[in-house]
């Protein structure tokens, strides 16, 4: 199986960066996708950005601009770079793998933005 562990959570002040980082290991070599979810209070999780084995990108249209996401394939890791931070990106970030069959989850990284 494959495991995911996250980091890099915390508070910060609108306007603000963080960066998440997400290590993987196990059977990493079934994933073919990695990617960042997002969960707020009262909200469904909602995909944030991922990137594939091929080093294509998606983004959500809100964090356009604003997020980057990148992978060192060294060190079996994924990164979350978020710049400009908004009150609205409060929540819970969990590190997402998908291969062709299966897909594995982190625990989470609370995410909060406030002043």
């Amino acid at each position: 199986q494959v495991q995911l562990v996250e980091s890099g959570g915390g508070l910060v002040q609108p306007g603000g960066s963080l960066r998440l980082s997400c290590v993987a290991s196990g059977r990493i070599f079934m994933i073919n996708v990695m990617g960042w979810y997002r969960q707020a209070p009262g909200k469904q999780r909602e995909l944030v950005a991922e990137i594939t084995s091929g080093d294509r990108t998606t983004f959500a249209d809100s964090v356009k601009g604003r997020f980057t996401i990148s992978r060192d394939t060294a060190k079996n890791t994924v990164y979350l770079q978020m710049d400009s931070l908004k009150p609205e990106d409060t929540a819970v970030y969990y590190c997402n793998g998908r291969s062709t069959y299966s897909q594995y989850w982190g625990q989470g990284t609370q995410v909060t933005v406030s002043s």
